[in-house]
């Protein structure tokens, strides 16, 4: 026989991605019950159509396919420039940050890049996680054997640092009392709708420059801040270029889930000590990028260009809005119901405790058969998210007033 392993540190991952239980959940309830109307305001998945700008660009690429003299194939690994400098110029130099079009790259999703971006660093590097987290930065430090042994009693990973976000310190993490290598940062916050303040990360980013700490700061939800003060991007904070990697997704704001397109930053200023010498981690994540991904689409980019033009800013301005209208309605809809709720004010995502002490499943399980409505179990995020529940925005208006008529009878 031959002496083949499966690689142990897949086996050490609790159950199914937390989506894919919930899906296989609803999936059985539906079969079940097929007269039953179910209301998904689970998964973060937007449901409004590509606005008209988007459109016209994937369509006008397509066409450029059909003829010999502008036909593309393979498409730069790093990312074609067009959308490289469209990024950079609107994203952050119309911001006051210091990013040129190189430092951008290019993806198919902050979802892949949230959980590659870890490969570049070593085997040995302690991660920090505010708790409740996106699964996918914890899972993926799982498989690279980072995180030590799990204790399903407590959800705890012995070799993570967690820094717990709760009602208590405004759902923001405080300063870790152990030294972590990388720490991962996500605002507008997913799953909790938190934000923090310019100035509050800027302590991140001295903290982090001071202990030799790398950021990676996800801000997939940036589209949906409208306070002057919380910042759109952590290089808006001083010190940021040598110490924060920053990934960007088009999902959220411009509704490309189905389309996938991302990026990530990469400052050539950021350098990680290694036997004596300063290495580039831009350099590191180019040469990973090269061997592992052949690029986006050359239509899909030309769609994410599309999202700076003059249309397009406008367009995606108004569908952000359209989801903000659904928070605001289920936020305000949950406390006139009595439920100790947050978020939903710069985030598409609204947090609220469980009623009646019961667990984040138990209310999922309570809320899917009494209700018909779907939606996330805060344990499904992180130790300290056990007895609370997420619900999205990006469902239609019509399902979300009708999901918030259901929840109120209970």
């Amino acid at each position: 026989d031959l002496d083949l392993r499966p690689n142990s540190d897949y086996l050490k991952l609790p159950g199914s991605y937390l989506f894919s239980t919930i899906a296989k959940k609803v999936n059985a309830y539906q079969q079940a019950n097929p007269d039953k109307k179910i209301i998904r305001l689970g998964i973060g998945d937007v449901t409004q159509p590509l606005c008209p700008a988007v459109i016209e660009a994937l369509h006008k690429a397509v066409d450029e396919q059909a003829v010999a003299e502008t036909f593309r194939g393979y498409a730069p690994d790093l990312g074609y420039d067009f959308l490289r400098h469209a990024m950079a110029e609107n994203d952050f130099r119309s911001r006051g940050c210091d990013i040129a079009d190189d430092e951008i790259f290019i993806s198919d999703g902050a979802k892949s890049d949230s959980g590659n971006i870890q490969e570049i660093f070593s085997q040995d590097a302690k991660i920090a996680v505010c708790d409740p987290v996106y699964p996918v930065y914890v899972d993926s430090n799982v498989m690279a054997g980072r995180t030590g042994d799990y204790d399903e009693s407590t959800g705890i990973w012995s070799n993570v640092i967690y820094m717990p976000c709760t009602a208590e310190n405004g759902f923001a993490p405080e300063l870790p009392k152990e030294t972590p290598d990388l720490i991962y940062l996500c605002f507008p916050n997913n799953p909790t709708g938190s934000a923090i303040t310019k100035d509050q990360l800027q302590v991140w980013v001295d903290y982090a420059n001071k202990v030799g700490a790398v950021i990676i700061f996800d801000a997939a939800y940036e589209a949906y801040i409208s306070e002057d003060n919380v910042p759109h991007s952590i290089y808006e904070c001083e010190g940021a270029r040598t110490c924060a990697i920053e990934l960007r997704s088009f999902s959220k704001n411009a509704g490309f889930t189905g389309l996938r397109l991302g990026a990530t930053i990469i400052p050539h200023d950021l350098t990680v000590d290694f036997e004596g010498k300063k290495v580039q981690m831009h350099s590191l994540w180019a040469r990973r990028h090269g061997t592992k991904y052949n690029g986006a689409p050359y239509i899909v980019q030309r769609a994410g260009e599309a999202c700076y033009s003059d249309a397009g800013k406008a367009q995606i301005k108004d569908m952000v809005a359209r989801y903000m209208k659904n928070a605001n309605y289920i936020l305000n809809g949950l406390k006139d119901a009595g439920y100790d709720v947050s978020g939903g004010v710069i985030s598409p995502y609204v947090w609220l405790r469980t009623p009646d002490n019961m667990t984040s499943w138990e209310f999922f399980d309570h809320l899917l058969e009494k209700a018909n409505v779907v939606g996330t179990p805060g344990s499904g995020f992180g130790p300290s998210g056990e007895h609370y529940f997420r619900l999205t925005a990006f469902g239609s208006y019509e399902n979300s007033v009708e999901a918030l008529e259901r929840i109120k009878k209970l």
